[in-house]
């Protein structure tokens, strides 16, 4: 994933497009202009801790990483572990020097745990080179045993060596005695149902409602069907899913999107998600709705898929959504995306299934 880990700045000015008779749309927002759009930005705990590293002293990131251990705050522990362990990747005099000083501290175990992963991940060799790395990930599992996180890059790492199911499923039945409804394990879960029977959409999606039907009021894991929507629209593969069961997952994760604050990096990766899925099913309206609530925050994921500047795909994407509802329901901005979703090629293998939530 590329990371600019850009520091929060402010937004003030704003861009308008016009329709066809030159007058701004009345049903278009203000949108901040493209040179106000952060990728990947931290958020206002994570910045500090950033600036630190970038200075050499690991120290605002371990205090943080603590805080969010003591407290259980899992869901924020895993975004910031992922965080920092990318800006690791290009910055490491930090983590090395946090390692050397204090090698058992749960967080910096973690820290260089994903790391490790980050790296095997791009290796040519990936499943060799993931192989390599599990006793990091083993280390950072038993320094706290109520940590979920863990558990969650072993799911990651678990997809990425090919493991088999039995080993994988109890990797999960850890994850979920640790933390039942946690968002990042569902992720990985969700993903090596995915990619271990390539086309099992069906299955995707039951285990991604169920998962949402338990989680709490407010958990991110309600809108895990996006998740499985996506999967299925970038896909290409296996049986059609219905397109009202498409449907229900974008009107999920918008309920639950609604719900969470406006312009702030934690709910970025859920939005950017949601306006792919939506500008796939040609929702114009619903995207523009949710590009207002990301405001100025773009994330690398899922505008990376196939560019290597998703930035420039987010800034383009923004643009043919706003024109669509600018020029009115009928219109196709551009001709640059393909419909919705089309009639899948072939059918899928066999099944694997999760236990209960």
């Amino acid at each position: 994933m590329v990371d600019t880990m850009a520091l929060l700045h402010t937004f003030t000015r704003a861009s308008r497009v016009r329709g066809k008779t030159g007058t701004a749309s009345p049903i278009a927002p203000v949108l901040p202009a493209d040179d106000e759009v952060l990728l990947d930005a931290p958020d206002e705990e994570l910045g500090p801790a950033l600036v630190g590293a970038a200075a050499g002293d690991p120290v605002p990131a371990a205090e943080l990483l603590a805080a969010t251990r003591h407290s259980g705050a899992w869901e924020h522990r895993d975004r910031k572990v992922r965080k920092l362990a990318a800006f690791a990747r290009s910055r490491p005099g930090w983590l090395d020097t946090w390692r050397a000083l204090d090698p058992h501290n749960p967080d910096g175990l973690l820290v260089d745990a994903q790391r490790a992963v980050h790296r095997a991940w791009d290796s040519p060799a990936r499943a060799e080179a993931l192989r390599e790395v599990s006793p990091l990930i083993t280390a950072a599992a038993r320094a706290d045993h109520r940590d979920p996180v863990p558990w969650r890059l072993a799911l990651d790492h678990a997809r990425g060596a090919r493991a088999g199911h039995r080993y994988f499923q109890e990797l999960w039945e850890a994850a979920v005695r640790r933390a039942p409804h946690h968002y990042g394990c569902h992720v990985a879960a969700l993903r090596y149902l995915a990619s271990s029977w390539h086309g099992a959409h069906r299955e995707c999606f039951d285990f991604a409602d169920q998962a949402a039907q338990d989680a709490p009021e407010g958990s991110l894991t309600q809108a895990l069907p996006l998740w499985a929507a996506f999967g299925y629209l970038t896909d290409g593969c296996g049986p059609e899913v219905p397109r009202a069961r498409l449907e229900a997952a974008a009107d999920r994760a918008a309920s639950l999107s609604a719900r969470l604050p406006a312009a702030h990096p934690r709910s970025a990766e859920l939005r950017n998600l949601l306006v792919y899925v939506l500008q796939r099913l040609e929702r114009w309206p619903d995207a523009l709705e949710q590009l207002r609530l990301t405001g100025p925050y773009a994330t690398s994921s899922p505008w990376d898929r196939d560019t290597g500047d998703p930035l420039g795909r987010f800034l383009e994407v923004r643009r043919s959504v706003y024109a669509a509802v600018a020029a009115g329901p009928a219109a196709d901005p551009s001709g640059a995306f393909a419909p919705g979703f089309g009639r899948p090629r072939s059918e899928r293998g066999g099944r694997v299934r999760f236990g209960d939530h």
